[in-house]
């Protein structure tokens, strides 16, 4: 994909290096859709551009992403987008990740944290609720809940660690 857009293929791409990102700017955030001024929703797979280190989107994309999320916490989290107060935890943790700095991760993650100690929804743990009232939407005990641990694998440190003895596990 970088070689792609650095090649210039893409049709208008040497023209305009970056058609598609001006195309979503809605002022002080990025569109839900191209067509659709004044909606918004989270970046959360933005996290991978993070963790692969592709360098695909630059770092003021998701500072302004960040910033407008931050204007837009409801009392139990971030609304996966405009649409509806719901929100998905493992996304909004994906969200939270792409933090440039520890107290920006506590700002996004601090409402789920009051969540999971207020909700009125006692079950195994649900990864669709209401950022309002904190009540379950649907789903609970999915194996997607592990997602919230991509802070870990975000980290190069630890990453690195186990990779070395996962190495070092092989080699014996």
């Amino acid at each position: 994909m970088r070689q792609f857009l650095k090649s210039g293929s893409a049709r208008g791409v040497r023209s305009n290096p970056h058609p598609y990102r001006d195309l979503a700017k809605d002022g002080d955030h990025y569109k839900l859709a191209f067509d659709k001024p004044g909606t918004w929703s989270q970046k959360y797979n933005l996290v991978w551009d993070q963790i692969l280190d592709l360098k695909l989107f630059p770092p003021s994309l998701l500072q302004t992403e960040l910033a407008f999320y931050q204007n837009h916490l409801n009392q139990y989290g971030l609304p996966l987008d405009n649409r509806k107060t719901y929100t998905k935890l493992d996304w909004e943790i994906w969200t939270a990740t792409l933090a440039d700095s520890a107290d920006q991760f506590r700002v996004l993650i601090a409402p789920i944290a009051k969540w999971l100690n207020e909700t009125p929804t006692r079950v195994p743990l649900t990864d669709w609720y209401e950022t309002i009232d904190g009540k379950q939407v649907g789903f609970q005990a999915r194996s997607v809940v592990g997602g919230i641990y991509i802070k870990t694998l975000a980290n190069s440190e630890i990453t690195g660690k186990w990779q070395h003895r996962a190495f070092l596990g092989k080699v014996k």
